[in-house]
């Protein structure tokens, strides 16, 4: 421990102490990519015992302007794999665990269960309320992160504290939001929001916050191009439905399976309603005569001249070339079948 993290431990803020607490904690990161990657880098580096890093998507090529932790050779593959096999290479004193799963109202309390915090590396508003729900209602630390254009904004979100939905009353439309594809990002912005994560995540685990009651729940809000920093009180909503009355009504849903149209990308992910482990490689044998196929333990691409998909093991599928949730619906079953 003294030789890896030695320029760690002479910290004031950290000492020996504070590094056996690094070691013995646990994150979830929810999302790897650009702020993911950032983070989940920091913390292994930092020494954090144990990660998990969540993600249902794979590595493109226009990731990696951004995504810290990926290179060529990753394309193609989960995000969430090729980020643990770099974390495991950087420090294998650590356990860095893969979820190769679209975390949703289904699985989402049993995916974060246990952890010591959570963190945000997602890209849309509906995860960010859901993972505010179930750390609120289990009582997680979470910290809130986001990154575009040129600026970012992060908040913690301590238990007893304001929640998301403090800050957010309600859940803007689809598509009413700018995203990386339609407004673009600074690299840089993202590394200094994934950093700023980073610093607010170790000062979590140590237990900066901890009993300190006149902690106030504060939004950063930076700009990397015009080097602005704003501090921005967010008091606790005393009519919040999640924090204050508990309606934790984004983990309810009557849905049986989860459609959703991914904003910019021109695609819809499909989640089945129960998840059953898919034998790829028997697909792909089927798929063959039919159009192109790459098959892995993890992922199988399937490409027509119309069409694109990209099917993980526990069924769920990005549909590429249509944003009619009807259509990604009847391909699907064309396909994959059920």
């Amino acid at each position: 421990m003294q030789s890896r993290y030695s320029r760690q431990i002479i910290l004031q803020n950290i000492k020996e102490e504070g590094q056996k607490k690094l070691l013995s904690s646990s994150v979830a990161i929810v999302g790897c990519g650009a702020l993911g990657t950032v983070v989940a880098n920091n913390l292994a580096r930092a020494g954090v015992g144990k990660i998990s890093i969540i993600d249902r998507d794979f590595v493109e090529l226009n990731n990696l302007q951004r995504q810290l932790l990926f290179d060529e050779n990753d394309v193609g593959a989960p995000k969430a794999v090729a980020a643990a096999e770099k974390i495991n290479a950087i420090n294998s004193e650590i356990e860095a665990d893969p979820v190769v799963k679209d975390l949703n109202y289904s699985n989402v309390e049993e995916l974060l269960k246990g952890f010591d915090l959570v963190l945000d590396g997602t890209d849309n508003i509906q995860t960010r309320m859901l993972v505010n729900d179930v750390c609120v209602k289990n009582g997680i630390p979470w910290i809130y992160t986001g990154a575009i254009g040129t600026s970012g904004m992060m908040m913690n979100i301590l238990p007893g504290k304001a929640c998301l939905r403090c800050l957010y009353p309600g859940v803007p439309k689809p598509g009413s939001l700018p995203t990386c594809d339609t407004m673009g990002v600074l690299n840089t912005a993202t590394s200094i929001m994934g950093s700023m994560e980073s610093t607010e995540a170790i000062k979590i685990i140590l237990g900066e916050y901890d009993g300190n009651e006149k902690t106030s729940s504060t939004l950063v809000v930076y700009d990397a191009w015009n080097h602005s920093l704003d501090n921005i009180l967010v008091k606790k909503n005393d009519k919040c439905k999640c924090c204050v009355e508990e309606d934790f009504d984004y983990l309810i849903s009557d849905e049986r399976e989860i459609i959703t149209s991914l904003c910019g990308r021109n695609a819809v992910q499909i989640t089945p309603a129960d998840p059953k482990e898919l034998s790829l490689k028997n697909l792909a044998d089927n798929l063959e005569k039919l159009g192109s196929v790459k098959c892995t333990d993890f992922i199988m691409l399937f490409k027509t001249d119309e069409i694109e998909i990209s099917l993980f093991k526990d069924g769920r599928a990005i549909i590429k070339g249509t944003n009619d949730e009807k259509v990604a619906r009847s391909i699907y079953a064309r396909y994959i079948g059920t």
